[in-house]
């Protein structure tokens, strides 16, 4: 199968302007569009920077966009991509995130997010005597989230972000539902007193972007709606749109369209 294979390049010790250079590219059918990368690097043209480690879609390491999409390039086959020969395939670094050079991307602003949810477990008091159990039902929630690989395919494609660099982002809010949703922590009034800020919970539009491009089910966005209920629940209320939410529920059940 034949191909051509069209890479955003970007080398900010050269001329420093972003273009495209394509590939020629033959490759065996159930090549991934990282192996095409692969070959086009160790084949073609060694100065081509693109980011991977496990090849079997667990580390993350190798998302990035194809076809205008965030991927993971070691889960996309490019058959699913290429329906005649020499046809062309688009591949650019993720999104909202800067470009290091050519695909590979500057996660620190990624990585800032999530350490701004406090990614790790509150506990209270002294230390339990023996160790605390969680319900198995509780950690089927929770499993979902924890699914997260930190890929940044949500991030990239966050419509949010793109005119807004502030908003705490899907995977960080993601991972902030994998923490309220434990009864082991005990700092939920905190966590969700700092979520529905701005930048947080209630900024999410509900494009269902970081749905559409999760690769490991996450479902993001049915995170952040799971955090907006439970910050009305307990309390959170302030917030213009926790307001319009509380009065649309009333509004129906005056109604009578939601029952009594």
């Amino acid at each position: 199968m034949r191909i051509n294979l069209k890479v955003s390049r970007y080398d900010p010790q050269s001329d420093g302007d972003a273009h495209y250079q394509t590939y020629s590219l033959d490759l065996p059918h159930d090549a991934t569009v990282l192996d095409a990368l692969i070959q086009a690097h160790g084949y073609i043209d060694g100065s081509l920077a693109l980011r991977y480690s496990c090849r079997s879609a667990v580390c993350g390491s190798c998302a990035m966009r194809i076809d205008g999409q965030a991927r993971l390039g070691c889960k996309t086959k490019v058959v699913d991509l290429v329906h005649q020969e020499g046809q062309e395939v688009l591949v650019e670094p993720i999104g909202n995130m800067p470009t290091i050079k050519d695909l590979v991307a500057d996660m620190e602003s990624f990585w800032g997010k999530v350490r701004q949810v406090q990614p790790w477990l509150h506990p209270a008091g002294p230390e339990p005597e023996r160790e605390y159990l969680v319900p198995h039902a509780t950690m089927l929630d929770l499993a979902g989230a924890m699914n997260c690989i930190m890929c940044g395919a949500c991030v990239s494609d966050c419509t949010v972000l793109e005119v807004d660099p502030d908003f705490v982002a899907p995977a960080a809010l993601a991972k902030a539902y994998r923490f309220v949703g434990d009864p082991r922590d005990q700092a939920d009034g905190d966590r969700l007193r700092a979520l529905t800020e701005y930048g947080g919970v209630w900024d999410c539009t509900r494009c269902n972007m970081c749905v559409e491009v999760c690769q490991k089910g996450v479902a993001p966005m049915d995170r952040i709606l799971a955090l907006r209920r439970k910050a009305i629940e307990d309390g959170f209320q302030d917030h213009i749109a926790a307001r319009h939410v509380i009065e649309f529920e009333e509004q129906q059940r005056k109604a009578s369209w939601m029952g009594v």
